[in-house]
C-alpha cells in the first residue's frame, strides 16, 4: 500500500510539473521579445523658439512589436541625457511621455519639447544632447534602442497684458468693465466667461478699455479680424474657457466649469453643481441649498481635477486633497472660489486656491 501511495504521488507530481510547464510557455516573460528594428525620429538636430512653440516638431515613429500572445501592446517615449542612461541608475531621471495602446508614433510640438528639455538640465541657447527610446509593454516592459537628438532650448519670456471683451453678456456693451483676457504666450490671451441663461452671445475683442482698436469676426465665426464690424458668437449659455491667438488669427471657447460636489449638495459625490465666473471679481461663485454634510471642489463634473480643504479654518483648498468642508447646519450658502488657473495647459494647476462658505 505505500509503494502504491508513493508511485500516485510520484505521477501526481509529474503531472503538475507537465502542466506548469505548459501553462508557463504562455508566459511572455519567458519569451525574448525584442524591437524588430530602429526607430526613427523625423529630425536630429532641432533649435526651439517661442515663434514655434504651438507647432509640431517632432515626430518619432517605430515598428510594431510582437509579444507571444495575442493582445494589444502599450506603448511610451523616454527622453534622457546621455549621462543618465548607463550604469546601475540608467534611464531614472528620464522624462515619459504616455502614448497609447497600438500606437506606433508620437508628435511633440515646441512647447512641451523644450520644457523637456529644460527639466534635463540643457543650457538655454545653446545645442545640448537628449536622447529617445520607445517603452513596449504587456505583461513586462521592452525598450528600443535609443537615437540621439541635438537640441536648443529656448527661456520662455514672461508675457504680461490682456485685451477685453465687451459683449451681450454684459447686458449693456461697456468695454471699460468687460471681461479680460490674460497673456499667456506672446500674442496668445486667455480667460473664462459664464454666459448667464437668456443673454446675448455677441461680442468683441479690444486692445485697450477703449474702441481706438478692435477685432470682430471674419469669414468664418472662429476668425479674428482686425476692424470687422461682425460680431463673435459664444456657442450658448454657459461657462467658457476662452482663448484668442492673435498670432493665428483664431479664437476658441472651450466648456469650463467649476461645480461643487458632496454629500451635502443635490448631486451628493456624484454629479457637480456648476458654480457662475464672476469676470470682474476672477471668483468663482454659487448661492445654493446645502444640507449637513461634505462639500469640496472640482472641474468639469469630473475627479481629474479636484480641490479639498485639510481644515475649515484658513480659508484653503488643496490640490487633488482628500479633505472637505463640512457644514453642520441646513440652509441657504453663498461659496466662492478663486483660483489662479490662467494657463494650466503649460503651468499645470495651483498647489491651493482660496475659498468661502457663508450661510446667508
Amino acid at each position: 500500500m505505500k509503494k502504491y501511495i508513493n508511485k500516485l504521488l510520484l505521477l501526481g507530481g509529474l503531472l503538475f510539473m507537465g502542466a506548469s510547464c505548459e501553462s508557463g510557455a504562455e508566459l511572455t516573460t519567458l519569451a525574448s521579445v525584442n524591437f524588430p528594428s530602429q526607430i526613427t525620429v523625423s529630425s536630429n538636430t532641432l533649435v526651439l523658439n517661442e515663434d514655434t512653440a504651438e507647432d509640431q516638431i517632432l515626430l518619432v515613429s517605430w515598428p510594431s512589436v510582437s509579444f507571444p500572445i495575442e493582445a494589444s501592446v502599450t506603448y511610451a517615449l523616454q527622453f534622457d541625457v546621455v549621462a543618465d542612461t548607463t550604469g546601475s541608475t540608467a534611464w531614472q531621471k528620464a522624462k515619459r511621455v504616455e502614448v497609447g495602446t497600438d500606437v506606433l508614433s508620437k508628435t511633440l510640438i515646441g512647447r512641451d519639447l523644450n520644457k523637456i528639455a529644460t527639466d534635463l538640465g540643457l543650457q538655454i541657447d545653446k545645442e545640448g544632447k537628449l536622447v529617445v527610446r520607445v517603452e513596449a509593454a504587456m505583461d513586462h516592459k521592452i525598450y528600443s534602442k535609443s537615437v540621439t537628438i541635438n537640441i536648443t532650448p529656448y527661456e520662455k519670456s514672461v508675457v504680461f497684458g490682456e485685451i477685453y471683451m465687451p459683449g451681450s453678456y454684459q447686458g449693456e456693451w461697456n468695454v471699460e468693465t468687460a471681461a479680460a483676457l490674460t497673456a499667456i504666450q506672446k500674442g496668445v490671451y486667455q480667460g473664462y466667461m459664464t454666459v448667464p441663461a437668456g443673454a446675448g452671445l455677441e461680442f468683441k475683442l479690444n486692445n485697450e478699455r477703449n474702441w481706438a482698436q478692435f477685432y470682430g469676426a471674419g469669414s468664418a465665426n472662429g476668425d479674428i479680424k482686425n476692424g470687422s464690424t461682425k460680431d463673435f458668437l459664444l456657442p450658448g449659455a454657459g461657462s467658457y474657457q476662452i482663448k484668442a491667438n492673435l498670432n493665428t488669427s483664431k479664437w476658441t471657447a472651450t466648456p469650463y466649469s467649476w461645480g461643487i460636489v458632496g454629500d451635502a449638495t443635490a448631486g451628493s459625490w456624484d454629479n457637480s453643481t456648476p458654480m457662475n465666473y464672476d469676470h470682474q471679481t476672477k471668483t468663482w461663485k454659487i448661492t445654493v441649498n446645502l444640507v449637513p454634510g461634505n462639500v469640496k471642489f472640482r472641474l468639469n463634473n469630473s475627479w481629474t481635477i479636484n480641490y479639498g480643504p485639510k481644515n475649515t479654518t484658513d480659508g484653503l483648498v488643496y490640490l487633488d486633497d482628500q479633505g472637505s468642508h463640512y457644514v453642520g447646519e441646513g440652509g441657504t450658502y453663498e461659496i466662492t472660489l478663486q483660483i489662479n488657473d490662467v494657463d494650466p495647459a503649460s503651468s499645470g494647476y495651483p498647489a491651493t486656491a482660496v475659498y468661502t462658505v457663508t450661510k446667508k
